[in-house]
């Protein structure tokens, strides 16, 4: 068996963080992302492999009506958070140009690892957490297409608390005990992550059937900064939700991987390779990095 598929037997005493997701992700490159016709475009594109699979998919009736968010990325100066695979995230939704009310505060723990991803305890010490998600996130190889590699990733969000985020660490990690494993003095500042706000256009174009009730949810996404005014990085994405990996059909899973590398050839000119988006926004100052995922 594939060691992507594998039952996971060691998480089996952990029934919290058993994982639930997995998403397989694409980076794009981002600059044939400058209208609504360069998301149709790539995904004509993508609509060739999934004809060549022969797979059924459920179009979105506004798959390509775009939905706008903020995203932005909070760390000390010398990026501790990110260097001790933490992710600490804000993201707000925009209808008509306006943000919502509410907001997302995202704490992850993201590591190649199994084990330690699952061995951190991301609950927060405020009540009433929206979920805690456990998932697996299949990226491309660092080096060439057709190919992919994990990464877990161990995340709790939160809906509007009453965090103020351009303080000491020490008040994030009362919220989130998770930070205590980063050695650093209390004090230190939490700041905008390179001072860079991410717009974020996605379409949720639909869902992909790989069989035996195993869906992706697929979407299409462009990330770009506004206060460079460039675009960074495109994203082209499917998330299948299941309650046990180890129930999953082999022959879906399987297809879903091939489906996900065979993607990466038939649209090589679009695909960017060795890097994460959030490791893009980390990459854009002068702060030599030491988590490269």
């Amino acid at each position: 068996m594939d060691k992507h598929i594998s039952k996971h037997p060691e998480t089996q005493h952990l029934p919290d963080d058993v994982i639930h997701y997995r998403e397989y992700k694409i980076l794009l490159k981002p600059d044939r992302f400058t209208s609504k016709e360069g998301f149709m475009e790539f995904w004509k594109a993508v609509h060739k492999t999934v004809k060549k699979f022969d797979l059924k998919v459920e179009i979105d009736d506004g798959a390509f009506n775009s939905q706008v968010r903020e995203v932005l990325f909070y760390d000390t100066p010398h990026f501790d958070l990110y260097n001790n695979h933490f992710i600490l995230r804000k993201r707000t939704f925009y209808d008509d140009g306006w943000p919502r009310a509410d907001h997302e505060l995202t704490i992850k723990y993201r590591s190649p690892d199994l084990k330690d991803a699952a061995s951190v305890d991301v609950r927060p010490m405020a009540a009433g957490h929206d979920e805690i998600k456990f998932k697996e996130e299949l990226l491309l190889d660092r080096k060439q297409l057709g190919g992919m590699r994990s990464v877990y990733s161990h995340g709790c969000v939160l809906t509007s608390p009453k965090v103020v985020l351009d303080r000491g660490i020490e008040d994030i990690a009362s919220v989130f005990p998770a930070l205590a494993k980063v050695d650093v003095r209390p004090d230190t500042k939490i700041s905008l992550v390179n001072n860079v706000a991410v717009e974020e256009v996605q379409n949720t174009i639909g869902k992909i059937h790989f069989g035996h009730g195993y869906n992706g949810k697929t979407t299409i996404a462009i990330w770009r900064s506004r206060a460079l005014e460039k675009p960074l990085s495109g994203e082209f994405a499917f998330q299948c939700k299941f309650d046990k990996l180890g129930e999953v059909h082999k022959s879906s899973l399987v297809l879903s991987e091939e489906f996900y590398k065979q993607v990466q050839l038939d649209c090589a000119d679009w695909v960017m390779l060795g890097t994460t988006k959030t490791a893009m926004v980390y990459g854009l100052g002068n702060v030599p990095l030491k988590n490269h995922e």
